[in-house]
């Protein structure tokens, strides 16, 4: 061999033994990403456990629609244990075992018992059958119960017997805790999806751990329980066959929709959320017959439109974004179906209720004025933003994002806020290149309460910002699936926290509304010891990290147990700021077990009153609240020397 020559591996043998074949429980098992996303542990609305219910639940809402069972039981037994009972006809029970184990099996592949459902493709309740430590399976009907307990999708027992309960479907199942390692099921996320199932299906029950879930007025219910701003008319409901919308105009900047297929809601919105942005605005331009802008039309829009499609196409196994352009096999063009619907009724609408229509031109003038008032700005601010994109000093870009139209993974794509560049720095060398981007902020940004959208474009920070999210033309095109506020866990560093929530409740509510804003949470201290005594060690602090038993503790409470857990003599480190902490350490705080916490906006959040009160002009009554609330720490030391 030459000097400079490489050694030839030898070639890794493939003969048949190297082909699998795997059952279908153990594919779901083997490949759970295939049918239920990510995994995760409940912390976040699109975790699977969530995706688990959902699919049992889905179900017994197909018997619902096709007008079989008119309530369903729900109960969460300790945050861990799921149990669903339908009123609905029962599955066939000489096909249950295959209909909840064997993929591709179901009654929905013929359209005609479920004819606009969602589950369609066989393989909703076997993969929660399959990722299930326990699962249990009846099926009541005319007398009859059928049964059968599966574990991790192995088939233990079965039997029939006689029973005098009502037809429909029992499910019961824990997820394997082994794949949702801590799992825990949150009731503002199983609370908000069943609420969605009520809006969608008027005249359906839900009860759900002993509280009573329904909806009278559908898509209205939906708008008045989510808006955080008041409507500046009553919301316009207009149903046809197949196609329910209502929407009204806020105060608010952008535009917030919730879209829903066939019961399914839409999180990521897809063609028929894009047919409604496109016809409303261009039905209620033709109406007023003046030279309005879309954008304007559509600021501060708030609405919701469902639709039932036949044998609906999805973008992925999770049914976030429809991608269907027909309403049915060889049917009509969805877009067209929608415009249809919309020129014709909120045509009609406006006519017959020229007062609202009023209102709504008044509204719409208005954004206009404020577009033309900053439009030289906006154009001078697009065209920094423009050149920042080919060398933004502020972005360290990743290289996937949520709005690429191919490839793996979009939803993991991040962007972290951080303070100022020291802290961006750690981050910078220990993020993921393809999933995480860096976004470093000069410090306190620019208090936005109370501004027009103009500080959006004049603030060079704020500007950049926007442009690095792409959300100037609302989310459609929003490049990062998480805004991640990374500060110090000082009072800089939650000063700096409401300044950023502040930004985006003023100008994109809908990114908080959506979930896609959180907070990164950090250690505040690091305690370890030796893991065992190292022969000619001089002191506990020489030596290799592996060395150390290491814990980081997010809590004092944490800190206080780690101490006691590698006592004796740990050596504590308090984190001042995350610029303090190595990019070897700071690695695993925004790796996989990276701890967030989400910024959620509920109807119930008085976010005008909070923002006057925390962020507004310096009152009297947020100073007697300082003064009232201050704590004076007295020194005990020298009050016992005083005694003395």
């Amino acid at each position: 061999m030459e000097e400079n020559e490489l050694p030839i591996e030898p070639t890794v043998t493939y003969t048949d033994e190297n082909i699998r074949h795997l059952s279908d429980m153990e594919h779901v098992r083997t490949r759970p990403g295939m049918y239920i996303g990510k995994l995760g542990d409940g912390s976040y609305a699109e975790d699977g456990i969530y995706v688990l219910l959902k699919e049992v639940i889905d179900n017994s809402i197909d018997e619902f629609k096709m007008q079989a069972g008119k309530r369903i039981e729900i109960n969460i037994e300790e945050n861990l244990r799921v149990s669903v009972r339908d009123y609905g006809r029962g599955i066939p029970q000489g096909k249950l075992i295959e209909a909840v184990s064997v993929l591709n099996t179901g009654g929905k592949y013929d359209s005609k018992a479920f004819k606009k459902s969602v589950g369609l493709n066989g393989v909703g309740v076997k993969a929660v059958n399959a990722l299930s430590s326990h699962f249990e399976v009846r099926s009541y009907r005319e007398g009859k119960v059928r049964e059968a307990t599966f574990e991790k999708g192995v088939l233990l027992h079965e039997a029939t017997r006689d029973t005098d309960e009502e037809n429909g479907t029992y499910i019961f199942f824990e997820p394997d805790n082994t794949l949702f390692e801590n799992y825990s099921f949150r009731h503002e996320f199983v609370e908000t999806m069943l609420r969605n199932y009520t809006y969608l299906n008027t005249g359906l029950s839900i009860l759900y751990n002993g509280q009573r879930i329904l909806s009278r007025n559908g898509l209205v219910d939906l708008l008045n329980d989510t808006m955080t701003a008041t409507s500046l008319y009553p919301i316009i409901h207009l149903k046809g066959e197949d196609i329910e919308i209502a929407f009204t105009h806020t105060g608010q900047y952008g535009e917030e929709y919730h879209s829903f297929v066939n019961g399914q809601h839409t999180t990521q919105g897809g063609t028929h959320q894009s047919a409604f942005k496109e016809h409303i605005a261009r039905t209620i331009k033709e109406f007023f017959n003046k030279n309005l802008d879309y954008a304007d039309i559509r600021n501060g829009m708030v609405a919701a439109i469902a639709i039932n499609v036949e044998e609906p196409v999805f973008e992925s196994q999770t049914k976030v974004k429809l991608g269907s352009t027909k309403m049915a096999p060889n049917g009509v063009n969805l877009n067209k179906f929608v415009g249809d619907f919309i020129k014709t009724e909120v045509d009609n609408f406006l006519h017959k209720n020229t007062d609202i229509a009023e209102v709504m031109l008044q509204k719409v003038q208005e954004s206009e004025k404020e577009r033309k008032a900053i439009a030289g700005v906006t154009k001078l601010a697009r065209e920094r933003a423009k050149k920042a994109n080919l060398h933004n000093r502020k972005l360290r870009d990743c290289r996937i994002h949520l709005n690429d139209t191919k490839g793996e993974n979009l939803e993991e794509s991040s962007i972290f806020i951080t303070e100022g560049d020291s802290a961006s720095g750690s981050i910078t060398k220990s993020r993921d290149v393809n999933t995480q981007a860096v976004f470093s902020l000069r410090g306190k940004p620019l208090n936005s309460y109370g501004l027009t959208k103009k500080v959006v474009y004049e603030n060079e920070e704020f500007n950049l910002l926007q442009a690095a999210l792409n959300i100037e033309d609302g989310l459609d095109g929003l490049r990062y699936n998480k805004v991640i506020v990374a500060t110090d866990a000082d009072v800089d560093g939650m000063h700096i926290r409401l300044l950023m929530i502040t930004f985006f409740l003023q100008f994109f509510p809908d990114l908080i509304k959506k979930g896609h804003v959180y907070i990164l949470q950090t250690p505040l201290f690091r305690v370890r010891n030796r893991k065992k005594k190292i022969k000619g060690a001089k002191s506990e602090k020489g030596g290799s990290k592996d060395d150390y038993e290491t814990i980081y503790c997010y809590t004092d409470e944490e800190r206080v147990a780690a101490i006691e857990k590698l006592s004796p003599d740990p050596e504590i480190t308090r984190f001042k700021g995350l610029g303090e902490i190595s990019p070897d350490e700071f690695k695993h705080f925004i790796g996989k077990d990276m701890r967030l916490e989400q910024v959620s906006l509920r109807k119930t959040d008085a976010v005008k009153e909070l923002l006057e009160f925390y962020m507004g002009k310096n009152t009297m009554e947020r100073q007697n609240f300082i003064i009232d609330n201050l704590v004076i720490e007295e020194d005990v030391a020298n009050d016992v020397e005083e005694t003395i």
